[in-house]
């Protein structure tokens, strides 16, 4: 709502305590880029001495104030407020006209959209069940296949509109093909049903229990999904062996992959893991970028279980997105599969507007690697000796 908007920065406009300020560089923070040794060399000397610790801790207090990663994986903030009230700052009382408002939009969503939704979802996981499992009984030919992906095109479309998703598709001319791999940044676990609304892909993970299992059991037998035990998923070898025999088989669906293994906030894209890219064939790259102002898209999966998650969804007013597909890319003769990977996700990143970052998204949940370490340890001794061999 604009008057919202416009009232939220009159009050930003307000006198604030002026506090001393000093001149920032890049951020919070101002951040020094010369290399260690020059750095080094300035405290006191060539020689190791004690004062070249404060230069370790001073970077250590940039990682922690201003870190690239973990605020990568909190909502991103919005400029206006949406009557949802899922930026990072609370709700405050504006006035009462705004606040009727809000309690109007609670009751709507809760009340009117959440139980419709939630009646469509049902409707589109159970139609995918029972019409996966009876297209599973026909023999293999070109009507099972047509059939397969009629299912999975109309109950993609159903959970879409449970969602109530409004996705525009761009230069739909670059949609993969068979034979291919699909890869795309990844922000929730409806990207998949996002791109499933315009096209059938063959899908790639670990078996699951529960519902989740009980969808997977049956979408496998209509459709050449590629599931993997908990046991498999760990054996790199098994998993490429069995991603290049279906990649080889040119009358499959493409494979719909994640490279960044884990959900970002919509603002950025992190490293993709290099495994997709040493498959072989043809990589078509889609970027998807949502619009938070009808609201978040983003799993923050250590603040949220996958229900509570799935709740917020459904009580958000919509969920609005653009799709781009790009054209399509192969591995060049002087590439290596990391080379190539970051060709591709440059290429994401370009298209949807989102900050490319060359950290691993594992970094959510797993500490640094001890390799991380060791590198700054052996740049340290590696200058210490050139230094002490000079003198």
């Amino acid at each position: 709502l604009q008057w919202a908007t416009t009232r939220l920065q009159k009050g930003a406009r307000k006198p604030q305590p002026q506090m001393p300020r000093t001149p920032t560089a890049n951020g919070i923070i101002e951040r020094d880029e010369t290399p260690m040794e020059k750095e080094i060399a300035l405290l006191h000397g060539a020689d190791f001495e004690f004062s070249h610790i404060f230069y370790f801790c001073r970077k250590g207090f940039e990682a922690i104030v201003e870190d690239e990663v973990t605020q990568r994986f909190s909502s991103e903030e919005l400029l206006s407020w949406n009557l949802l009230t899922r930026t990072n700052v609370n709700f405050h009382y504006i006035s009462l006209r705004l606040t009727v408002v809000w309690v109007i939009g609670v009751i709507v969503r809760y009340c009117f959209l959440l139980p419709l939704r939630f009646t469509l979802a049902a409707i589109g996981i159970t139609s995918m069940i029972v019409g996966t499992t009876a297209v599973g009984q026909l023999p293999n030919s070109s009507v099972k296949n047509y059939l397969s992906e009629v299912v999975h095109l109309t109950c993609s479309r159903i959970l879409v509109r449970a969602l109530s998703g409004t996705i525009h598709y761009h230069n739909k001319e670059n949609r993969p093909r068979k034979g291919g791999i699909c890869v795309a940044n990844h922000t929730s676990p409806i990207d998949a049903i996002i791109l499933t609304n315009d096209g059938c892909y063959a899908m790639v993970g670990q078996v699951h229990g529960g519902l989740m299992g009980v969808i997977q059991r049956a979408t496998v037998k209509a459709c050449p999904h590629v599931w993997f035990e908990r046991s498999e998923i760990k054996d790199r070898h098994l998993v490429t062996k069995r991603l290049r025999e279906h990649v080889a088989d040119k009358s499959k669906l493409p494979i719909l992959i994640f490279p960044e293994g884990t959900c970002i906030n919509n603002t950025s894209v992190m490293m993709f893991k290099k495994g997709s890219f040493e498959i072989g064939g043809t990589i078509y790259p889609v970027a998807i970028k949502y619009d938070p102002q009808f609201g978040d898209a983003f799993w923050n999966s250590s603040k949220y279980n996958i229900v509570s998650y799935l709740l917020r969804i459904m009580t958000s007013w919509a969920i609005v997105c653009n799709v781009w597909y790009l054209p399509p890319m192969v591995r060049k003769e002087d590439e290596d599969a990391v080379q190539f990977a970051n060709r591709v996700r440059s290429a994401i990143a370009r298209q949807g507007g989102l900050t490319e970052l060359p950290w691993d998204g594992g970094l959510k949940r797993a500490k640094v690697k001890d390799t991380f370490k060791e590198e700054q340890q052996k740049n340290y001794s590696k200058m210490l000796v050139r230094n002490g061999s000079v003198g």
